[in-house]
């Protein structure tokens, strides 16, 4: 009797801890048996120290920076090279890190204490704390699932058409929520699915038992080994085939969940970066990128990706069998499974219950956020921004004004209805409150506001007001102007490549905030437009497919046990590559038209310094 169990890789077991703070894993785990007693010594040694001599040496080693050249911008590289040692070994918190400037900058009189700490509250992280507080509000009162599995019964539950359906709910849930909380979601209703699915393969094979046993006079009349051989076969082919789908369908949402978050401006942390950062060293820029320009071209870019990474898993786990579809047994099962996949999607469904009033007016919010920041500034017409808040260059509104106004909103909109029949209401009901409690709470709030990326984007803008009063970003741009007679577009994709390798090791926030002010004195050197550079840049740094340590949404996928890392390399590293190329496309054909990339812009032929 052939029987089938379920699969589950066994995980190796994890020897340090997960931070999703930081979007890494600080250690996946290692063997302690190596073939020689002195490399575990050595290896030993060299883990216990590691810290310790990151985090106390590296400051030290690099005072002679300051020493030999006491010049300002000197002092202010020393600062972004320390910073940029602790985010990538994540020796203390990446928050901690971007806290720095607002000691060292001061000290090294690079800035004074005014001027760095007004760089942690800008505009910008009031865009992104807005748009985590509407984010909580959809996760508390569980609007997001809903959402998730009407989109999935919508689709159908053929294999095909539910990898691209949760690859679709995914993206689009993390268009405007976080990644790891879509990936959290996500993945529980995909686990139990996938675990009915095999259950019920189970059942059919005891079902086919019987028809089986009828044969077996017919099989004697063949050596006996063959039959044994054939069921062998065909049991270790099924099982493969249950592992690749395991593998094919965990992947295909933590892959979706990084590139959906590219879409929109709060999307993700390094497109909110980008605004930042535009709107720090480019202060004429205005709205030469907003919340509608974005989506503009994002939202197809992101169109594209997600395509070609169904289209990639398809081919590389989920190959039909043209064999098992010409028999019976499979096309039953085949279609058990997709009765079993609709019959859970419903059960999750039911017990969410109808729709409550509490979902509605947080639905209701969610869609004035969008459709206030779409009709802002649309670019192809005036917006309600031109209506009484434009006063010559000066801009009243922006982005971040709607999504405080919505947060604010989500305070003061109750979440049940109010009672108004004072005559019927019972004694106990009396003493209750008229007005009821609101969608939204501030202890629920701060729990789930991720604060210490607020202080990340702070540090990253603080670093960059650095490089523009010490006179780095100068310094910086004039190493840089042979690289005027190279072409724009391979200067583009070669540090596309860069950035996307680096973005696999190091906290993707702090590798655009990195790389993006360099970019741009570089974009101003050889003249080029800036986004032309930043934009790209931006981008690849959300294609964190290859490892587990990359991103949060990876590091979920893997702890379930179903991939290796060798699984994730493989299928990441076509990934990174279908990314590269689609955004390549993306900034040289629609992206050259969205933001003028063929001009060098007046906004970008200096930049504000205040000394």
């Amino acid at each position: 009797m052939r029987r089938r169990e379920l699969w589950r890789e066994k995980p190796e077991k994890p020897t340090g801890q997960w931070s999703f703070s930081s979007g890494t894993l600080r250690s996946l785990g290692e063997s302690s048996l190596l073939p020689f007693p002195a490399m575990a010594s050595a290896k030993t040694y060299v883990t216990k120290f590691k810290s310790f001599v990151i985090l106390f040496f590296t400051p030290i080693l690099l005072l002679p920076l300051i020493i030999l050249v006491p010049d300002k911008f000197v002092r202010c590289a020393y600062v972004i090279i320390l910073m940029a040692v602790y985010w990538c070994t994540d020796v203390i918190p990446v928050a901690v890190t971007s806290l720095m400037p607002v000691l060292l900058f001061p000290l090294l009189k690079v800035l004074d204490s005014k001027q760095v700490c007004v760089q942690y509250m800008k505009d910008t992280n009031m865009l992104f704390v807005g748009s985590l507080i509407v984010a909580s509000a959809v996760e508390r009162w569980k609007l997001h699932k809903r959402i998730a599995l009407r989109m999935l019964l919508f689709v159908g539950t053929k294999p095909s058409q539910l990898m691209l359906g949760f690859m679709s709910v995914t993206a689009f849930l993390s268009m405007w929520i976080s990644n790891t909380a879509t990936t959290a979601m996500m993945v529980p209703i995909l686990e139990a699915m996938l675990e009915q699915i095999v259950v019920t393969n189970v059942a059919v094979d005891t079902c086919q038992e019987t028809l089986e046993l009828s044969d077996k006079d017919k099989a004697s009349e063949f050596p006996g080994n063959q039959v044994i051989f054939e069921e062998l076969s065909v049991q270790k082919q099924e099982d493969e085939d249950t592992k690749n789908m395991y593998k094919a369908m965990n992947l295909c949402v933590c892959y979706a969940a990084s590139i959906g978050g590219t879409a929109t401006l709060t999307g993700t942390g390094p497109n909110v970066v980008l605004l930042g950062q535009m709107q720090e060293l480019f202060p004429d820029s205005k709205d030469a990128m907003n919340f509608a320009s974005w989506f503009g071209f994002a939202f197809p870019n992101m169109l594209v990706m997600l395509v070609l990474a169904w289209l990639w898993l398809q081919c590389f786990y989920m190959r039909p069998k043209l064999k098992a579809s010409c028999i019976c047994c499979g096309l039953k099962k085949k279609r058990n499974n997709e009765k079993v996949a609709c019959k859970v999607l419903q059960e999750e469904y039911r017990k969410l219950g109808p729709l409550s009033y509490a979902e509605c007016n947080v639905l209701f919010c969610f869609v004035l956020l969008i459709i206030l920041w779409f009709s802002r500034d649309p670019g192809f017409m005036p917006g309600w921004l031109s209506i009484a808040w434009v006063s010559g260059k000066t801009n009243y509104v922006t982005d971040a004004t709607v999504a405080i106004f919505v947060a604010i909103l989500l305070f003061i909109v109750p979440s049940q209805k109010p009672k108004f029949n004072f005559s019927s209401q019972t004694e106990e009901e009396m003493k209750t409150p008229f007005y009821p409690p609101p969608l939204l709470d501030w202890k629920f709030t701060q729990e789930k506001v991720p604060w210490n990326v607020v202080l990340l984007l702070g540090g990253g803008f603080a670093m960059a007001k650095g490089c523009e009063v010490s006179g780095l970003s100068e310094w910086m741009a004039r190493q840089m102007e042979p690289l005027s007679s190279v072409r724009p577009a391979t200067i583009t994709f070669v540090l596309s490549c860069l950035v996307a390798t680096i973005t696999e090791c190091t906290s993707n926030v702090a590798t655009t905030m990195l790389f993006l002010p360099i970019f741009a004195s570089m974009a101003q050197s050889i003249g080029i437009h800036p986004l032309y550079v930043m934009i790209p840049c931006t981008m690849s740094a959300s294609l964190a497919f290859m490892l587990p340590v990359a991103t949060p949404p990876n590091a979920i996928v893997f702890s379930y046990g179903h991939l290796k890392i060798v699984d994730m390399v493989k299928t990441g590293f076509i990934m990174n590559c279908i990314g590269i190329a689609s955004v390549f496309l993306s900034v040289n054909t629609w992206g050259r038209t969205i933001f003028n990339l063929d001009d060098f812009p007046d906004w970008a032929n200096s930049t504000r310094i205040n000394t």
